[in-house]
């Protein structure tokens, strides 16, 4: 095995192999054929053939399997406690007609956050009964639409956000069912959670504030109040942190029963997957079970009935089902000093026709990915690369750190998995890029299940242009030289 590049994070290690795939990061259907990276039965160059790079594709066998998989974790968790789950998939991870189509196929309720959102989950024909809406700010128009639909839950985000649904459910004679987003002052990390008395964040209100604006609810005869509603973080391994808030709102839960029904809780979403070899999420049919676990005890402890219990999983349901296809463009070796003697290392740059217009998460959040060649295996020692995207920042990493082959070489087919959640959903036009189309892939059938853009997309939206213009020919000057 080679030496490790001084250059390397800790956690990453060199791998007996730079073309293996690592398990967990992958979707269920990826192998390699002949070399060749094969994902839903359909291999790597031939959809970079068909549909160009750089492609967002979605495992459809994967997520449509994920998602039975975590609603049967929740239900025969909380059925074991004498409660029912709700399980809604977050929309804000990756939502398309399609994918709305197969959550619900799935038997899973769907969160949305946006009238744009919610106009999606419409489009894919699911109930709007099995829609909840989540959301700061939301318009009056927002408010107004989500009610005249008949959306199943509201989550009511701030005092002002009472009187704006009450008097819409008023308008359209109905009584709207709403949570209360409350503040458990639990902020859960991957690997630790910090339980403190205030957050400060833009989301709910604080816990102590609950119960005033609980009445303020109940004292609108449009509006039914269904429970409480929480969210401790995002990319968390462990129930730890989930127990905690459980804990906190269970007591307050406890308080509210006094003034009326409380049916349900809704303790989030937020559980991760891993993005490189040294993540390791917990399974999800622990996760559920710890949780209930906890809930159950609280509820005995405090002597009151088990609620039906809702989660928000959206990541942990589509990011594994997700890689994106990029064309390597460039490569170069760049020394680096690490010493203070002035010692240097090599880090290769591997530059990819996409970046962080496709996927934001690395510049946002300093997210680590991982990568392989997709068109091919190397018997090449690995070798240290930082692959970067195209775009004019110094910011645009698509991968930080990674071992891959060391011959890596224009032309060559990289994969970074698990970009299914948060990449094309953040996706931007920087640049004026094109954002990738998503493609669909089972059982050796590859279908477009959102179109990319293209310049002309691009063009189309500016209101000084001009189709009908010729493109603009040379200057007589450089004609003439």
């Amino acid at each position: 095995m080679a030496d490790p590049n001084p250059l390397a994070p800790s956690w990453l290690h060199v791998p007996e192999d730079a073309n293996a795939l690592v398990p967990g990061l992958w979707s269920r259907t990826v192998s390699r054929s002949d070399g060749e990276l094969v994902v839903g039965g359909v291999a790597a160059g031939e959809l970079a053939a068909r549909f160009g790079t750089p492609l967002y594709v979605v495992d459809e066998e994967h997520a449509r399997s994920r998602a039975v998989e975590v609603r049967t974790a929740f239900d025969r968790a909380f059925a074991e406690i004498g409660t029912a789950a709700k399980v809604y998939y977050a929309g804000k991870a990756f939502l398309s007609i399609e994918v709305a189509r197969w959550m619900a196929e799935a038997g899973l309720h769907i969160d949305v956050c946006s009238g744009g959102e919610l106009a999606v989950a419409l489009a894919a024909g699911v109930d709007p009964e099995r829609l909840g809406f989540h959301g700061n700010n939301k318009s009056l128009a927002e408010i107004d639409r989500a009610v005249q639909v008949g959306v199943g839950a509201i989550v009511i985000d701030s005092l002002q956000e009472i009187d704006r649904v009450a008097e819409a459910a008023t308008r359209h004679g109905v009584r709207q069912s709403v949570r209360l987003r409350v503040n458990s002052g639990v902020h859960a990390h991957t690997h630790a959670f910090l339980a403190t008395a205030h957050e400060d964040q833009k989301f709910g209100i604080a816990l102590e504030a609950a119960e005033e604006a609980v009445e303020l609810i109940r004292s609108r005869p449009s509006l039914a109040f269904r429970g409480l509603h929480c969210h401790i973080g995002s990319q968390i391994f462990g129930a730890d942190g989930f127990a905690e808030s459980a804990a906190r709102l269970l007591t307050l839960h406890k308080r509210l029963l006094a003034g009326g029904d409380v049916p349900e809780l809704n303790l989030g979403g937020g559980f991760g997957i891993a993005y490189t070899a040294a993540d390791d999420p917990a399974p999800i049919e622990v996760l559920a079970r710890r949780i209930a676990e906890t809930v159950a005890a609280g509820c005995e402890e405090l002597d009151i009935p088990t609620p039906v219990v809702a989660f928000e999983p959206g990541r942990s349901i589509i990011g594994t089902a997700g890689l994106t296809l990029y064309t390597v463009g460039t490569t170069k070796d760049v020394p680096v000093a690490f010493e203070d003697d002035g010692e240097t290392a090599i880090r290769r740059y591997v530059s990819v026709d996409g970046g962080m217009s496709d996927n934001a998460r690395p510049a946002l959040y300093e997210a680590d990915y991982s990568a392989r060649i997709a068109s091919r295996v190397s018997v090449a020692p690995p070798a240290l690369v930082r692959v970067a995207g195209k775009h004019c920042e110094s910011g645009d990493i698509v991968v930080d750190a990674e071992y891959l082959p060391a011959d890596v070489e224009p032309g060559d087919l990289l994969a970074v998995p698990a970009t299914g959640a948060y990449c094309w959903s953040l996706a931007s036009n920087y640049n004026y890029l094109g954002r990738p189309p998503v493609v669909a892939v089972r059982d050796g059938d590859a279908r477009v299940i959102v179109r990319g853009e293209t310049i002309e997309d691009l063009l189309a939206r500016d209101a000084a242009y001009d189709p009908s213009e010729q493109t603009p020919t040379a200057s007589k000057e450089r004609s003439q030289a």
